[in-house]
């Protein structure tokens, strides 16, 4: 069973930075992939970013070249680095891993960003 603890979420102004944090933990061997999702309100489930064990990243179009994902395989951690945060970034975030074929899920962390 994996338990994933999500940090860093909070409140910053149009154009400020956050980096959230995403520590995985339990009996794990391996996590093939670990990754960022939000949910705005009224809006549905997105992917923000997502890296492989590989070091394969994804993000969406909407965050591309402002946001940059990293991993630590060896710990089990991943790390959002946000910058030039947008008010349209406001959302609860949460940490997802596969491990084993299953998905996993944090509890969320609150982004806000102000205008």
């Amino acid at each position: 069973q994996v338990q994933l603890v999500e940090s860093g979420g909070g409140l910053v102004q149009a154009g400020g930075s956050l980096r959230l944090s995403c520590a995985a933990s339990g009996s794990i061997f391996s996590i093939a992939a670990m990754g960022w999702y939000r949910q705005a309100p009224g809006k549905q489930h997105e992917l923000v970013a997502r890296i492989s064990s590989g070091g394969i990243t994804n993000y969406a179009d909407s965050v591309k070249g402002r946001f940059t994902i990293a991993r630590d395989n060896a710990e089990n951690t991943v790390y959002l680095q946000m910058n030039s945060l947008k008010p349209e970034d406001t959302a609860v975030h949460y940490c997802n891993a596969v491990y084993r074929a299953d998905s996993y899920w944090g509890q969320g962390t609150q982004v806000t960003v102000s205008s």
